[in-house]
């Protein structure tokens, strides 16, 4: 390490001497150009222009719901991107001083190494705000840095992980559509698929998706403590897939019996498939635990369909943090589901 501090001190140190070598000698390799002040406003412009695109990404990704999402942020990238090019352009075709000039290729050496340092430094003569240019480039390269990085957060939670650990489901909770109609027991038919969401939830949370199955009553195979949760054959369980967290979206019908004996939740993008009859276990693909199920009830005045507690764990894969403790959740459920 002191090695390298002494080299890179003796190479600013080299370039300083060499620099002021040139300035004494008066000499210039490239013509000297004439300041263009208008075009260096103009690349510090462009280039805060893509900063403020850069940023612009980051809020999008942060605020913008998700099925506006895409086209907010190719925009805000591409104009990033854009005005960053533009910037470049300007640049070379107004404030770099150059020559045509031909001749053969030599032998590098010491002399040539210094000449193109010179030639380097003396193409930038007509820049005349130095500092304020580096800064707005700094700007610019750290703002899109800063939107590259931003979708890594999809990964799971930064800051607010709190999330991770509550549900929006909770005793008494009806279950509706994604227009906040309620589900009654008798809209729930054999051999259908259905979705639901919390009443007064949303549909943003990741634990606010349910898929809701009715099966007959005799082939369930539920543990014992969840004999109650499936009130006239209707189950429900997280529509988050507990391998990568996409969306179970198939519900296989048994087509023929011996590979497929009873229908099945299938999740499309790796083909995990779970067993609503035996509490949601996994049968095939890279699932590696249950998808959580959410005990139910049905309100005996309205034929309505209710939560009778919390899921029977974590929903979606395991993120750090999810699995190393119990799920907190608040204790509105019957004793042994909160």
């Amino acid at each position: 390490m002191k090695r390298w501090i002494y080299a890179g001190l003796a190479m600013v140190a080299g370039r300083r001497q060499v620099a002021r070598s040139w300035r004494e000698s008066g000499e210039r390799i490239v013509p000297e150009g004439q300041p263009s002040p208008g075009a260096e406003l103009a690349v510090m412009a462009l280039l805060v222009c893509s900063a403020i695109c850069a940023a612009g990404f980051v809020v999008v990704y942060a605020v913008v719901p998700l099925d506006v999402m895409t086209q907010w942020l190719g925009l805000a990238l591409g104009g990033c991107l854009a005005f960053g090019s533009a910037a470049a352009i300007v640049f070379s075709k107004t404030l770099v001083v150059d020559e045509d000039a031909e001749e053969d290729y030599p032998e590098p050496s010491a002399e040539d190494v210094d000449e193109v340092r010179r030639i380097v430094r003396e193409s930038g003569s007509r820049i005349t705000r130095k500092r304020l240019l580096l800064g707005t480039t700094g700007l610019a390269g750290s703002a899109l840095g800063a939107a590259l990085i931003t979708p890594a957060v999809s990964l799971g939670p930064v800051f607010d992980t709190e999330s991770l650990y509550t549900s929006a489901w909770k005793r008494g909770k009806r279950l509706v559509d994604e227009h906040e109609v309620p589900y009654k027991a008798a809209d729930i038919e054999t051999g259908t698929f259905y979705t639901a969401y919390p009443e007064h939830e949303g549909t943003d949370r990741i634990d606010a998706p349910i898929v809701v199955v009715r099966l007959d009553p005799a082939e369930l195979k539920l543990p014992p403590e969840r004999a109650d949760w499936a009130p006239q054959g209707i189950l429900a369980y997280s529509k988050i897939c507990t391998h990568a967290g996409c969306a179970i979206a198939l519900y296989r019908k048994p087509l023929f019996a011996p590979v497929e004996p009873r229908p099945a939740l299938v999740c499309p993008c790796h083909y995990s498939t779970f067993d609503p009859a035996t509490a949601g276990s996994v049968i095939f693909g890279p699932a590696g635990r249950p998808l959580p199920q959410l005990p139910l009830m049905i309100d005996a005045a309205t034929g309505e369909l209710k939560a009778g507690g919390v899921f029977s764990g974590p929903v979606g894969p395991g993120w750090s943090g999810v699995r190393d403790g119990k799920v907190r959740f608040e204790p509105s459920g019957p004793k042994g589901v909160e």
